[in-house]
């Protein structure tokens, strides 16, 4: 069957007098249709009866990895931690790898000794051996020359496009069609989850492994130890000076496990969040015509508009209703609202999310 080029877009006859547009942006399928729209899924994981009408349900059941050739729009996944390497799953489950996460940094630990590193600007992925795997579980489709000679031992790293390049590196994961425009990309590799050892090992196996084999797109992240808090503060200094988004620092000798843990730290002199977008606000004077700025929510109900760190290109395509955003500020007003929040990107390995409360707009 016909499909739909990239960056083209076609039309089909809705229920009503307009038209539905369906589109492919970089590999991404859309649809206008209610169905497509009010999923709570990944936008890269819809699908509608529109799109399954124009592309077939041999192409859409391959995009979405659905298993029944007549499925439409489906209900969000339940998501489970990953038990062990294997990408195999329950019917209808997406399994989360068993993830380390890092608390935020807080002034009265000492990190002399820990090991520091930059915090990469990019889409944190999980090798399992066989194929890479979002933070919720969901498969990147990396093409096969861009994991050659990866282990068949799972590895936690970053697909990193380069500083100030979150944004594109996003575009490039979330394709589909496993596009050369992964040549852009490295997967940087902090870890390796499956070595029962401390740090210390599993990064040097993992420094080992990629001078050893020389994996064409992967390389290890250097890692040097913290001095004491000045030289914390000169070193976030200098990779933020460079565009970077803050450190990493990893107690020594400290274990692998899954979830957030304190053995694991992040510094930042901003703060960020995530929120969902809830709606469109028209722009004006330079921006009239497109997009002003972003409604978006919080997890706990608060709303409030996001309009700086836009490109002109996202508020001529801004992301849908309903996408989950990454956007940074500088502190909580006593109302508890982001003050001066400002648009990052699009997220693609966060879990969607119904607001426990909705609490008025600021």
């Amino acid at each position: 069957m016909a499909d739909i080029a990239d960056g083209g877009q076609v039309e089909v006859k809705g229920s009503g007098s307009k038209p539905y547009i369906l589109k492919n942006t970089g590999g991404v399928y859309s649809c206008s249709c209610p169905a497509w729209r009010n999923q709570s899924v990944a936008i890269e994981r819809r699908t509608c009866k529109h799109l399954r009408q124009v592309r077939g349900d041999e192409a859409e059941n391959a995009r979405v990895g659905a298993s029944d050739a007549g499925a439409t729009a489906k209900p969000a996944r339940n998501v489970r931690p990953r038990s062990s390497a294997s990408t195999g799953s329950d019917a209808g489950t997406v399994t989360a790898p068993p993830l380390l996460l890092a608390h935020s940094w807080e002034n009265d630990v000492d990190l002399s000794g820990w090991w520091m590193s930059e915090k990469l600007d990019g889409v944190r992925a999980y090798w399992d051996g066989k194929q890479f795997f979002s933070r919720q579980g969901n498969p990147f489709f990396a093409p096969d020359w861009f994991t050659a000679k990866l282990p068949d031992f799972p590895l936690d790293g970053e697909l990193f496009g380069g500083r100030k390049k979150f944004q594109r590196t996003v575009s490039v994961v979330r394709r589909q069609d496993r596009s050369d425009d992964w040549k852009e990309l490295a997967f940087v590799i902090f870890d390796a989850p499956g070595l029962d050892a401390p740090f210390e090992e599993r990064i040097a196996h993992v420094r080992q492994f990629v001078e050893d084999v020389a994996p064409p797109y992967a390389e290890w992240l250097p890692h040097e130890p913290c001095q004491g808090v000045d030289h914390l503060r000169r070193e976030l200094a200098r990779v933020e000076g460079l565009g970077g988004e803050g450190l990493m620092l990893r107690q020594p000798g400290s274990r692998y496990e899954a979830g957030r843990s304190h053995t694991l730290l992040k510094v930042k002199s901003f703060k960020d969040d995530e929120a969902r977008v809830v709606g469109h606000v028209g722009g004006a004077g330079k921006h009239k015509g497109r997009l002003g700025a972003l409604e978006v929510e919080l997890r706990d109900g608060t709303r409030f508009s996001v309009g700086t760190g836009l490109s002109d290109k996202e508020r001529e395509q801004p992301p849908a209703v309903g996408t989950i955003i990454t956007f940074r500020y500088q502190e909580l007003s006593n109302d508890g609202v982001p003050r001066f929040p400002s648009y990052v990107g699009v997220r693609i390995d966060a879990a969607p999310f119904e607001p426990v409360a909705r609490r008025k707009r600021a």
